[in-house]
């Protein structure tokens, strides 16, 4: 179609533009729930292509509109913001400004090739030549890594009216120009795991007086790392992972309590109804041997991410137009990942999917490590994927309820 040259066109003219982005996002990285500049940023940059825009909850996250007056068929576009905790140690240019934060999960990315849509479709609609059904929502959303920026950003309004949604994650194991699709379960359930021991402190030449909630801590992780798995069918996955242990300011001082954080993820609701109980099974025998008293708590919990058949087979053709039938891949099996995105697919349908980003994949480093970077030429093929997408689907949609 004439029109998808033209949108290329246009995205292909404005790449340097969503390469700097990314560049600037990534030299200032901001954690979870803390993105204020970051969101301001966005606003202003979106402002100036004269489309309507809104900040999120207390100044973290944007929501921008794009919506025709003549339809309801809105399709929103959905990037996280978040950066992580951790120490950028890249030799390169827009290296992290900020000790201790990073993008070392392609947030700065997703941001960028998400504003790339924006302006596009904005400079699409100027043109004169965009459908009459055009209408689109981007949402730049925070807390991705903490799983609670997603229902913020839903209960701020932000799918009201929406009919679709897509949003796209770059993957270092796939290659630049490759692109990773699956319908259905495309993620695992994730719940967050708390443990807290408590004991009775003492001198640490005399732990026979007290009650050690390292040690109870100690036994806990070796157990549950032991007996979870034992206890579930080789056939279904789950993964826990202790991620945090906190306890004790001094080294010869036995403290009163520890806690412990961690994650539990699963494929099926039965094996994590399972899992539940086998961690709290063995959380009473460490209190039985250690003679201390573990609580155990679960908090945020993110469902699977879903993704509804017919929109991944939009986002499938698309891709395919874009960098060819032959790069465009099946994920064969749902990731123990995790993602907040989940959480807008409960309202509406829409689709996730893989972008390649690894000019070699045997050097490419992983997700969360401190030297995660990019091949920025990801970025005008996830851009492409997504405006065409979006200009599709409300095609689709129009033509639905004429």
């Amino acid at each position: 179609m004439a029109w998808k040259a033209q949108l290329d066109a246009i995205i292909s003219r404005q790449a340097a533009e969503v390469v700097a982005l990314r560049r600037h996002l990534h030299a200032h990285p901001e954690a979870s729930g803390e993105e204020l500049e970051t969101s301001l940023h966005l606003y202003q940059l979106i402002e100036k292509l004269g489309v309507e825009v809104r900040m999120g909850p207390e100044g973290c996250g944007v929501i921008a509109e794009g919506a025709s007056p003549s339809t309801a068929n809105c399709v929103a576009l959905r990037g996280d913001i978040d950066a992580l905790r951790i120490q950028d140690e890249k030799d390169v240019d827009y290296r992290s400004t900020r000790d201790g934060f990073m993008h070392a999960c392609g947030h700065d990315a997703h941001a960028a090739m998400i504003y790339g849509a924006v302006a596009a479709l904005v400079a699409f609609e100027e043109s004169g030549e965009a459908p009459e059904s055009l209408s689109w929502r981007a949402i730049f959303q925070p807390a991705e890594e903490t799983a609670t920026g997603a229902v913020r950003m839903i209960e701020a309004g932000a799918l009201e009216g929406v009919d679709s949604i897509i949003a796209l994650h770059v993957d270092p194991t796939r290659r630049t120009g490759e692109i990773g699709l699956r319908s259905g379960a495309m993620t695992a359930h994730c719940d967050m795991l708390q443990l807290r021991i408590r004991g009775q402190g003492g001198h640490a030449a005399r732990p026979h007086e007290s009650k050690d909630p390292i040690a109870a801590a100690a036994q806990l992780i070796s157990l549950l790392y032991q007996f979870v798995p034992r206890a579930t069918d080789s056939l279904d996955a789950v993964v826990l992972t202790i991620g945090q242990l906190r306890g004790g300011q001094n080294p010869n001082v036995i403290p009163d309590s520890a806690e412990l954080w961690g994650t539990v993820r699963t494929l099926d609701a039965g094996v994590r109804s399972r899992t539940v109980e086998q961690i709290r099974k063995v959380a009473l025998g460490v209190e039985a041997i250690t003679d201390t008293q573990i609580e155990v708590a679960f908090h945020v919990s993110i469902p699977s991410v879903y993704n509804d058949a017919e929109f991944t087979r939009l986002v499938w053709h698309e891709a395919e137009e874009v960098v060819g039938d032959d790069h465009v891949q099946l994920i064969p099996r749902p990731s123990m990942g995790s993602e907040d995105f989940s959480r807008y697919l409960e309202k509406v349908p829409g689709t996730m999917f893989r972008l390649g980003c690894a000019a070699d994949i045997a050097t490419a480093p992983a997700l969360h490590t401190p030297i995660f970077n990019i091949d920025e030429l990801a970025l005008e093929i996830g851009t492409r994927i997504l405006a065409r997408s979006v200009v599709s689907a409300c095609e689709s949609n129009s033509s639905k309820t004429s």
